[in-house]
């Protein structure tokens, strides 16, 4: 089969088409599956191990095999076989399983090919930027839903009666735009919002100017008689706008500072979680925005969905209402719960302003708790280039554990150590240690009623606070 003939079907006739999607449960392909799982698309996967996601899927009605091999493909009937096979970026040249399928002929492509063809008759609104994707996309979608528009969508995280994929009845899509690998130039948005534009991911970008220039060509792919949605309060935003083209899509501006078209003024960050703050549109006052998340920053993401919702037909005061019942996604200072007086949070915070963001929302929430910051480092390249800033982005934090750097997509090549990052910072009580089960027992022993654990990383240090929970539970 051509890749024209997939993507044909894709668009047309999708009850026709099979899918297998190489890296099924992770973050970046689960949520694909459930869209096409509910379009009629015969699904089936294979990942590395069994999750959350792959158990979701199952019951869902896709076939998961655990374990990544030739033999899941060639022992297929040849009327068995997907019509084409999706993979993750973390899927290299070398694995057996996208091996076998170059070798059958199926088409193989990254979701850069796919996305394109899955969305081609929708109105795409696509969430880009280094900080904030994810929750600035389930807000959109919060406000959508909430006007009565039934928007398809993927989000890169679980979300309190979302989930995290779902094709939707109306035109309106909205997508987690994945900068990584340069995925998001191979969209068509109708609407880009650009939440700000730090340099991460050095290992696709080497310097933070190519970094830019990657959100630059973005740019380019929204229509032109679209919309940009930019946080006119991130410099790297205001480089990236000083260069999209005058002819092209019109731009709304938000944030805190006076030059944005939507503005939060009189910001207040609760003692709890959630924020206040009063709106002025264009000048105008135009109501007040509560969101019952912690932080600045998720002022500025709720003005990125009220900025979309009302652009999409949504009355101010209803997308108000409906962020108010918003109450965040997955691995987004998640409450995983509390025994013996200790409060477990985990978060995804990976990069140095992550971390100090999510570490100066614990403190205004536990201003007088002694709060641990247990750190998983994400990939070798992003702890070699970004060390020092690392190192002061636990400031806010009693307690600092560095466990070992989790590698995902990299090989370790000796060139960079956890315990570089310890002897990097300045802070007065941080450590290395580094197997996850080896943090958990001196969790267990050290912490006292009062303490607050908080789990920061994008890879299983999750499970750090779940095994300190069981063990905690035990005592007792």
């Amino acid at each position: 089969m051509t890749t024209e003939a997939w993507q044909e079907r894709l668009i047309s006739q999708a009850s026709t088409l099979r899918v297998h999607l190489i890296g099924i449960g992770g973050a970046g392909l689960s949520a694909v599956a459930s869209v096409l799982l509910e379009m009629g698309v015969r699904v089936s996967g294979s990942d590395r191990q069994p999750g959350a996601a792959t158990q979701r899927l199952t019951e869902q009605g896709a076939q998961v095999i655990i374990g990544q091999r030739a033999e899941n493909l060639t022992d297929l009937a040849p009327e068995q076989r997907p019509d084409v096979v999706l993979i993750s970026s973390a899927v290299d040249a070398q694995n057996p399983e996208r091996c076998a399928a170059e070798s059958l002929g199926l088409p193989v492509v990254k979701r850069d090919v796919f996305l394109p063809a899955l969305l081609a008759n929708r109105r795409l609104i696509a969430v880009a930027g280094t900080h904030g994707k994810t929750t600035t996309t389930a807000m959109i979608v919060q406000t959508l839903r909430g006007g009565g528009i039934d928007c398809g969508y993927i989000i890169g995280a679980d979300a309190p009666g979302l989930g995290s994929g779902a094709a939707g009845s109306a035109a309106e899509f909205v997508l987690e735009a994945d900068e990584y690998d340069r995925m998001f130039l191979g969209l068509r948005p109708a609407i880009a919002v650009i939440t700000n534009v730090e340099w991460d991911h050095p290992d696709c970008y080497p310097t933070p100017a190519s970094f830019r220039r990657a959100f630059m060509q973005f740019t380019e792919t929204v229509d032109r008689d679209g919309l940009i949605v930019a946080c006119i309060d991130d410099d790297g935003v205001r480089q990236v706008l000083a260069y999209a083209p005058t002819r092209g899509p019109r731009a709304i501006t938000y944030g805190l500072n006076e030059g944005a078209d939507l503005r939060a003024v009189d910001v207040r960050l609760l003692p709890g979680l959630g924020a206040e703050a009063n709106l002025v549109w264009w000048n105008a006052p135009e109501g007040r925005l509560e969101v019952a998340v912690p932080g600045v920053h998720n002022v500025r993401n709720a003005l990125a969905a009220l900025a979309v919702g009302v652009s999409c037909g949504v009355p101010m005061d209803t997308a108000l209402t409906a962020l108010r019942t918003y109450r965040g996604s997955a691995r987004r200072f998640e409450w995983k719960g509390e025994v013996g007086g200790v409060t477990v949070i985990d978060d995804y915070a990976h990069h140095p302003t992550e971390i100090a963001a999510t570490l100066a929302a614990a403190r205004r929430r536990y201003p007088e708790r002694r709060i641990w910051a247990v750190f998983q480092p994400h990939t070798f390249s992003r702890t070699r280039h970004m060390l020092y800033r690392m190192g002061e982005s636990f400031e806010a934090a009693d307690r600092v554990i560095v466990t070992d750097i989790y590698a995902a997509r990299e090989q370790d090549d000796g060139s960079v150590h956890a315990r570089e990052l310890v002897a990097a910072s300045a802070h007065h009580a941080i450590q290395y240690i580094g197997a996850l089960r080896d943090v958990a027992d001196y969790l267990a022993n050290h912490v006292a009623s009062g303490d607050v654990v908080i789990t920061l990383g994008a890879g299983d240090g999750y499970k750090i606070g779940e095994w300190l929970l069981e063990m905690l539970k035990a005592r007792s």
